[in-house]
């Protein structure tokens, strides 16, 4: 009995009923924003209004809806376009420049390594507010502000893709793994494509997923160069239908529960891709 207890991994030991009750109660917490949400989104004005207010969706989210695609300057079909464009350029790019330095700063060497790494580092202590102003001053130079260019170019490449890339790339591929492909004639492109890329996909998917989802709920910035345009992202058109003298609550939670589903759908499909990526490097 003892040896069959002390073979038995770690994961297959079953959790008490106090266990299943704590996540079933920080389920429910964590979930009832949403489902609020989801509730004005289906309500007519006087529910919205009604004391107690209503525990139980209504009827009117198609009217709703109606209403948030059809107002004018609010353009949040274009928004919602937007907002993927900006959130997969900058997701595919970040895979692929965060991955590519955090393959160079973790096997190669060369001068400065260290000293860049730290650099790099470093940056995640800067608020990101105290780069607005001179962020705003190079866009406008460049003649991107108004544009959707303005919010994909400083969002290319990230310190903690960098950062995490590089401790995931350092402990889950060996040195004399990438060695024996120099040995072999091997490029660096080459290491990089055949061996590390695969090598690394649990990662890439663990940033993907983080770098998708800030994306597209990024909010300060956009708001900053694309206020007053034509080309919105879908946070900066739920700010307008949140403007005005008069704020339509179960408009703006409309649009904002059309804006969250996009990100549901993307962690339903992912969420296991992401436990997975974060319980490997957790291990390694």
């Amino acid at each position: 009995m003892s040896s069959r207890l002390l073979s038995r991994a770690p994961q297959d030991t079953p959790g008490t009923w106090k266990s299943y009750l704590g996540l079933a109660a920080i389920l429910l917490i964590s979930a009832f924003p949403v489902y609020w949400m989801f509730v004005i989104a289906t309500s007519s004005d006087e529910a919205v209004m009604s004391s107690p207010p209503a525990l139980i969706p209504g009827d009117q989210l198609m009217v709703n809806l109606r209403e948030v695609f059809t107002m004018q300057d609010v353009f949040f079909t274009a928004s919602l376009i937007n907002s993927l464009i900006v959130a997969v350029a900058v997701t595919a790019s970040t895979l692929f420049f965060c991955s590519l330095a955090g393959f160079a700063f973790a096997k190669l060497r060369f001068k400065g390594n260290n000293v860049l790494m730290f650099i790099v580092i470093l940056t995640l202590t800067v608020p990101n507010q105290l780069g607005v102003v001179a962020l705003f001053i190079v866009m406008n130079e460049l003649g991107w502000n108004g544009t959707l260019l303005a919010v994909i170019a400083p969002g290319l490449v990230t310190a903690f893709g960098v950062f995490y890339m590089r401790q995931f790339i350092g402990h889950a591929i060996p040195d004399e793994l990438v060695e024996a492909a120099r040995i072999d004639g091997a490029l660096t492109l080459r290491i990089y494509w055949t061996i590390v890329l695969p090598a690394v996909r649990p990662a890439l998917a663990v940033l993907g997923l983080l770098t998708f989802v800030a994306t597209w709920n990024d909010f300060q910035w956009p708001l900053i160069t694309l206020n007053g345009t034509d080309f919105p992202t879908s946070m900066v058109a739920l700010s307008d239908l949140a403007s005005g003298n008069y704020v339509v609550y179960r408009r703006v939670l409309a649009g904002a529960f059309v804006a969250t589903v996009p990100l549901v759908i993307l962690l339903l499909l992912g969420g296991r891709q992401l436990v997975r990526g974060i319980m490997e490097g957790a291990l390694k």
